[in-house]
Formats: structure tokens, C-alpha cells, sequence
């Protein structure tokens, strides 16, 4: 025998080997249906509508100099809480700039006489807010097209909601933000606008939505991504059970029934509820002491053929005595 008919020899034993190894498994193995008994739990579910957004000022308001010059001085820093009259800058016009740079150049007391004839004017917050955006420093030259200073009455989270979603959503309702950078902050909030008129994004319809929360965390940036749960229904106490052991027909929805020890299941026609996707509302047809049956397949060891069959041959075909 040659050394190719040697190798391909020992190819063939090794690979029956092989094959009779996983027939031997397989036939070890079989699927059986394994059915055990739940009861009806009661308890809080809820129904929610999930979406994206992003963190914005629900009004931003820019404060822009009422002349061109230069700013001579900043007294608030980004996040600062602000009050209406409250001064957040001083600057000079460009006239009064010139007068105190050829001031400075002659003495202190000519400076001094300047800045009391030459008042500064101030840049003064028109609301109660946030400073968001600190834009120039002092000495900067600016125009009065220039925002100096940003200000925020509050950050919400714009969220935008699909229109086939849109009609579940209602001013008032609850929901929760958690944000992407920070995804363990969770934060109670409720629907404070719904827009009126929609955007095209992707080649889907959209709503815009205005979502409030009871308290701004200190980790809330503007332009962070948020996501939004936004709470469509919800019940307290009431009767639930988990939403794969409810069936379908033309009738509608039913569960089955145990009986006890070998009796032919009970069919119960149910009227249901509001699902989160894993529980759902019983409104009728169960009550807490009944056993439902919930059935799932599992593989699970066979019993040992009493007579072993020949692993080359089909299953089911016994070796000849």
C-alpha cells in the first residue's frame, strides 16, 4: 500500500469517527415540550412611547450691544444664574475707547477725568436665566451684530416624536430623560409643548416636542442627546401576566387553564389591557388564584435505544442479526 492510500486511510477512519461521535449526540438529544404553572401577580405596569432628543434652552436670548466699541469688562461666567436688571457687562463706544487709549498715554488723572466724563454703558440681562455662552473677554472689539452673552430661561429636551406617535402624546403627560453622556442620571419630567407644525428628517415625518423637567441637573449641557420615555398609560394594582402565554384566535385572546393532575386544559376567553411588551392588563376573565399554563420547548437527554442501531444507517433502520 502506497504512502496516498495510507494517508487517505487514515482520513476515512478519522472521519467516521467523527460522524458516528455527533449521531450519537444528536440521537442523545431530543426536544420535549416542558409546561409549568404561573399565577396572576398584581402589580404597576405602564405603557411608553420611546424616542430621542436633544438638550436646548426652550427660549435663547442673545444679548448684543446697542453699539459697536469695545468691552472693557465681563462680571458673570458661564452657568451663572442671572436676574432681570442685573448688569453682565460694561463697554465703550468706539469714541469713548479712543479717548481713554490717548488718555492712558498721558497721565492717570487725565485717565480719571475721561472715565467720569465718558460713561460706560452697560449690557444689562432683560430676563431671569442662565449665562449658556460667554463669547468675548475684555478688550475684545465688537459690533452690535455680535452676541456678547448668551442667556437660557431653562433647558429642556427637544424630543422628536414619529407622527404615527404623535396622537398618544398629550401636554401634561409624564416622562423620563436620561442622556447619553450620563445615562445612569434619570430624570422625572412632563410634555410642555407639542409643536404645531411638523419636519421632514430621513424621510420621515416628525413633531417636535417640548420636554420639561422638574429639576436641571447640574450635568445638563446644551446640545446633549438625550432619551425620552414618554408615559402613554399607566395602572396601579392591577392584574398582570406575562404577554407570551396569551394566544390568538378569530375569537380573540385566550389562556389555558390548568385542571389538575392529567385533565384536559381549561380554554379561558381574557379581555386585556395596556402591555409594556412583557406584561400585560387582565381586565377580565382571570382571577389571582388561577393556574395558567405556559409551555416552552427545551432539548433534554433521550432515553438509551434498548437495541443500538447502526450509526451508517438511515435512522429508524435496525441492523440485520
Amino acid at each position: 500500500m502506497n504512502k496516498q492510500w495510507k494517508t487517505y486511510l487514515i482520513f476515512l477512519i478519522i472521519s467516521v469517527i467523527a460522524a458516528t461521535s455527533v449521531i450519537k449526540v444528536l440521537r442523545n438529544r431530543s426536544a420535549k415540550a416542558v409546561t409549568k404553572q404561573i399565577s396572576p401577580t398584581f402589580g404597576r405596569i405602564e405603557n411608553s412611547i420611546s424616542t430621542t432628543g436633544v438638550v436646548e434652552p426652550q427660549n435663547r436670548l442673545e444679548i448684543k450691544p446697542p453699539i459697536s466699541g469695545r468691552i472693557e469688562q465681563i462680571l458673570v461666567k458661564e452657568g451663572e444664574k442671572v436676574t432681570v436688571g442685573k448688569i453682565l457687562a460694561w463697554m465703550s463706544s468706539t469714541e469713548r475707547a479712543a479717548l481713554l487709549d490717548t488718555a492712558r498715554s498721558q497721565d492717570k488723572d487725565a485717565l480719571d477725568y475721561w472715565k467720569d466724563a465718558y460713561k460706560a454703558t452697560p449690557l444689562i440681562a432683560p430676563i431671569d436665566g442662565e449665562v449658556i455662552v460667554r463669547a468675548v473677554e475684555p478688550g475684545q472689539t465688537v459690533t452690535s451684530s455680535d452676541a456678547v452673552i448668551v442667556l437660557s430661561d431653562r433647558l429642556i429636551v427637544k424630543a422628536q416624536v414619529d407622527e404615527t406617535d404623535i396622537g398618544k402624546v398629550r401636554v401634561g403627560q409624564t416622562a423620563t430623560i436620561s442622556l447619553d453622556a450620563y445615562p445612569q442620571v434619570r430624570v422625572k419630567a412632563e410634555i410642555d409643548h407639542i409643536s404645531y407644525e411638523s419636519e421632514v428628517v430621513n424621510n420621515v415625518t416628525i413633531y417636535e416636542v417640548d420636554v420639561l423637567p422638574e429639576e436641571v441637573p447640574a450635568v445638563f449641557r446644551s446640545g446633549m442627546s438625550a432619551s425620552v420615555d414618554i408615559v402613554e398609560a399607566s395602572r396601579e394594582n392591577v392584574l398582570l401576566i406575562p404577554f407570551d402565554v396569551v394566544q390568538q384566535d378569530k375569537t380573540g385572546s385566550f389562556v389555558l387553564l390548568s385542571q389538575g393532575k392529567d385533565k384536559t386544559p381549561l380554554r379561558r376567553k381574557v379581555t386585556l389591557g395596556i402591555s409594556d411588551g412583557n406584561n400585560v392588563e387582565v381586565i377580565a376573565g382571570l382571577a389571582a388564584e388561577d393556574k395558567i399554563i405556559a409551555k416552552n420547548e427545551e432539548y433534554i437527554p433521550a432515553q438509551e435505544p434498548a437495541e443500538k442501531s447502526n450509526p451508517f444507517m438511515p435512522f429508524g433502520r435496525r441492523r440485520r442479526r
